[in-house]
């Protein structure tokens, strides 16, 4: 039981970390970053916060939305976008399902936990998904959000998730001679992402290093048989 109540901490300290923030940067920030038709990140408006000082360009909070999918990129439109959501949904029971079942096979907490930060972000996102829409406005690159107005931008379940770490640590060319690409800007890190991406990053990787030890089974002891060329019969007692 104790077990299950740490789990359940840690999840709910993720979806209140991820949401308060969420909602803090869409109630406090206009949209500042945006997408060329090659899903090439542009920063065309120069507004983002950076926490680590004005010449600290490689951590900075900056607002975007996206559909649910990675680099901005949509999926069929709205029919798309409510199939992707439906998925999540149906994702995120599954893992509360999953969840009680590992637990009550007592699998490798660390194992256990991992499972518990995926699933904390599928459901982090997933809020922005079925609710965002309905309880603010619409974020422009000049307004700011309102929470709670009149008329949401969206209906249920096609709200958009709210991204705001942005960390380009590294800008740069790449070298003429490669194919395709040379002379091409080259930026690391350039993804957008949330707390939820975050924990769900990190629980899938984690998984991927420490997969041998988490999914390890104890392999029963074999009682060794010793094998012996003394003849035995009823009269010799073997120990």
């Amino acid at each position: 039981m104790a077990k299950a109540r740490n789990l359940i901490l840690l999840i709910v300290l993720i979806l209140v970390a991820d949401q308060v923030l969420k909602i803090w940067v869409k109630t406090n920030m206009p949209l500042s970053y945006h997408w060329d038709t090659s899903h090439h990140p542009l920063t065309a408006y120069d507004r983002g916060i950076r926490p680590f000082g004005e010449d600290a360009e490689w951590a900075q909070i900056y607002f975007v939305e996206n559909e649910g999918m990675a680099w901005g990129w949509k999926f069929g439109g709205e029919i798309g976008k409510m199939s992707l959501t439906l998925f999540r949904m149906v994702a995120v029971l599954f893992g509360v399902w999953y969840i009680r079942e590992i637990m009550k096979k007592k699998q490798h907490p660390g194992f256990i936990v991992c499972v518990g930060l995926i699933f904390a972000g599928a459901l982090g996102n997933l809020i922005d998904s079925m609710f965002y829409g309905l309880i603010f406005d619409e974020s422009t690159y000049t307004s700011v959000a309102k929470i709670f107005p009149d008329k949401g931008y969206a209906g249920f379940l096609h709200g958009k998730v709210v991204d705001m770490f942005y960390f380009p640590i590294i800008r740069s060319h790449y070298p003429e001679w490669m194919p395709f690409v040379g002379g091409d800007e080259f930026e690391f890190f350039s993804p957008v992402f949330n707390i939820a991406d975050a924990s769900i990053s990190v629980g899938v990787i984690t998984l991927l290093i420490f997969q041998k030890r988490f999914l390890q089974t104890e392999t029963p002891e074999v009682k060794k048989s010793i094998e012996t060329s003394t003849r035995v019969n009823d009269d010799v007692q073997v120990s």
